[in-house]
């Protein structure tokens, strides 16, 4: 048998609503010190995940990669970017393998 109990809301304790009462954080829990940059990639990043549900960051690595192989290392930081806000350790691994190919 489950026993509840249930602490008044009154403030005639306050030993016991302090024991009760536990406190919000005053940060965001949410917030990256590095953030993903601009508005315009974040908006650019839900658009590509809006028209590719869950594999958005896969295409974004293919899109990436693509572009580094090209030579347009405007396009391939766009795209890594984008591939980065949507899944790091993907992104990571991206950079990662490039600078293994280039030595």
């Amino acid at each position: 048998m489950t026993i509840r109990i249930a602490a008044t809301c009154t403030s005639g304790n306050p030993v016991i609503a302090r024991n009760f009462w536990t406190p919000a954080p005053l940060y965001a829990a949410n917030d990256n010190v590095d953030g993903i940059g601009s508005d315009a990639m974040l908006r650019t990043s839900l658009l590509h995940f809006a028209r590719h549900g869950l594999g958005a960051a896969e295409h974004a690595r293919q899109l990436a990669e693509n572009a580094f192989f090209a030579g347009d290392r405007q396009e391939y930081r766009k795209w890594l970017a984008v591939c980065r806000s949507l899944d790091r350790r993907m992104a990571r691994s991206v950079a990662f393998h490039r600078r293994a190919k280039t030595t």
